[in-house]
């Protein structure tokens, strides 16, 4: 029998998808699950992106320009330009998704075997992104207790060695709803010209900043322009997970010539995405207002119930829709699956994320999920009652 490569039996399963078929059972059981292990927003899609599809003259489907269409990406310069952000439409590659952009950006600055630094728990592609690449990613450790806040800059120094080409970081975080500070942007803004590597960074949840902080973009740091590539999608600012489009933001006119030839051996993004996403860009600021404090309450419903459950340890989130907890549990993977198969309350059950599947430090994580709070208040109160009642029969 052929063999399968030993760079698709390294590739990891997601942590997320991969208690899709305990989920499904649960549900044809009778079962009504609360999702909280996936990043789906229920926040309804602009209108204008939508009507935008619907009333499309297209007679022929056919193959946008391979870095995206020049009228799309003009719109993106100028949404970039209002946060502060100064860069043409020739800075910018529209991708499939942010994950089609972190894999060119991987591809265009890495070659096999070398090394970047990500601070962890991390999104968890990150794992999977790497390992396609041939890259290894060595991981430097932010902890609960810091509220996972930046790990010491020499944390980071310690790890540089001659193959480290790259530090990444996701901001705000996925999954630990962590923002970055200015300062602490700076800091890494020192470190990666100290040592002439570029900063990677993950910027799809930027609109999401609570309590009063605004984010600030490895873009907005002078000096940095030749070090920095950004990441960016759709999916999650306009509630458009299915459109699949993203991009490759740099002012590295090397980094974009470069990502651009994976974009050519691709052909083009989708074209009827890009339609909706370049109407998306009229999206009112209204709109964000009020799905910002959609987000301020369901967070501040989800942790102010999970911080009385007896046990349970969870970092408040600055940004993103997502918070880490830790359990009073041995191993998350088999408390999730055991909560979709074996636990119910009045036929009601969760889904979580286990969040080893987050870190590539084998070990860690083994007692925490990652829950995203993207439903309803009232559902969120429900599901972690459910957790509460979980735990108690889990423990005995």
């Amino acid at each position: 029998m052929p063999s399968i490569s030993k760079k698709g039996q390294l590739m990891p399963q997601s942590p997320i998808r991969k208690l899709v078929p305990f989920a499904e059972q649960a549900v044809k059981e009778g079962k009504t699950i609360y999702y909280l292990n996936i990043g789906q927003p229920d926040i309804k899609t602009p209108k204008v992106a939508l009507e935008a599809v619907k009333k499309s003259n297209i007679d022929v489907l056919a193959y946008s320009r391979s870095e995206g269409s020049e009228t799309y990406r003009q719109k993106l310069a100028s949404y970039y330009h209002k946060h502060d952000i100064d860069l043409t439409h020739n800075d910018i590659i529209v991708s499939t998704g942010g994950s089609e952009a972190l894999l060119f950006a991987f591809g265009s600055v890495m070659d096999v075997d070398d090394e970047i630094i990500i601070p962890e728990p991390f999104y968890a592609n990150y794992n999977g992104f790497s390992t396609a690449s041939g890259v290894n990613i060595v991981p430097v450790i932010s902890k609960i207790e810091d509220n996972f806040a930046l790990p010491p800059i020499e944390a980071f120094e310690k790890l540089i060695t001659p193959k480290t080409k790259a530090i990444l970081i996701c901001n705000p975080g996925n999954p630990t709803g962590y923002l970055y500070s200015k300062e602490e942007i700076q800091k890494l803004a020192a470190i990666v010209k100290k040592h002439d590597l570029f900063l990677i960074a993950d910027e799809v949840y930027r609109e999401f900043t609570y309590d009063g902080h605004t984010h600030y973009s490895i873009m907005q740091e002078s000096g940095l322009e030749e070090h920095t590539i950004v990441i960016d999608s759709v999916s999650k600012r306009y509630s458009m997970c299915g459109a699949r489009v993203g991009c490759l933001v740099s002012k590295n006119k090397s980094v974009i010539q470069t990502a651009l030839k994976f974009a050519q051996a691709r052909l083009s993004p989708p074209t009827l995405a890009q339609i909706a996403s370049e109407a998306a860009l009229e999206t009112p600021q209204s709109y964000f207002d009020d799905v910002i404090e959609e987000y301020v309450e369901r967070r501040n419903t989800l942790i102010t119930e999970l911080q009385k459950i007896e046990g349970v340890k969870v970092a408040k989130p600055k940004g993103a829709f997502y918070c880490i907890a830790e359990l009073p549990v041995k191993n998350s993977d088999d408390f999730a699956q055991w909560l979709l198969e074996d636990f119910q309350v009045n036929g009601e059950t969760i889904m979580v994320a286990p969040a080893g599947g987050f870190y590539s430090t084998p070990g860690m994580g083994l007692n925490q999920i990652r829950i995203a709070y993207v439903l309803k208040k009232e559902s969120l109160v429900k599901a972690v009652n459910i957790l509460k009642e979980a735990l108690k029969v889990y423990k005995n």
